[in-house]
């Protein structure tokens, strides 16, 4: 639970950087995620390229941040894995994103997820930025670094949001 807890979303970033060993267990952590059916339907675009996240970055006045992370991730949904109607994917590809933002909160860096579908735009302008076959959707961008603040615990339960039926 300790991942769960200390999870905050970071948009300042130091200059430290990530190592690759550590950006292969936050992507593993997002294959771990359950999907329906098993699908596995995602696929992801891991980049530390300043172009690239300059690109990204410049999608929406919310993804900014990613200019200054070490690492931005792209989640996307590979249709041709998913044979089923369009609306599981999105369950599938947001337990994904999840894993992955655990696994950054459990290396002790930062992260954030930035959301890009169903943003016709943003989808867009990803899919056409990465030159992406059209079975390939843009879902969300993780930006990834060290931040500059501590990850401190903030409790967020509200008792009045919990609605008890017992026996």
């Amino acid at each position: 639970m300790n991942s769960i807890f200390k999870r905050r979303s970071i948009r300042k970033f130091s200059e430290d950087s990530v190592s690759k060993e550590v950006m292969e267990k936050i992507i593993r952590a997002g294959m771990q995620a359950p999907s329906a059916m098993n699908t596995q339907p995602w696929e992801f675009i891991v980049t530390n390229k300043k172009a690239d996240k300059d690109a990204i970055a410049a999608l929406s006045q919310y993804a900014g941040c990613v200019k200054n992370a070490d690492y931005a991730i792209v989640v996307l949904s590979n249709h041709k894995k998913d044979s089923r109607d369009d609306t599981w994917w999105l369950q599938d590809l947001s337990a994904a994103t999840e894993n992955i933002l655990l696994q950054i909160a459990e290396e002790s860096l930062g992260g954030v997820w930035l959301g890009m579908y169903p943003d016709e735009g943003r989808v867009s302008a990803l899919s056409n930025y990465f030159n992406l076959d059209e079975s390939l959707v843009p879902f969300s961008v993780i930006a990834v670094g060290h931040s500059e603040d501590e990850n401190k615990f903030i409790d967020r339960y509200d008792a009045s949001k919990v609605h008890w039926r017992e026996r």
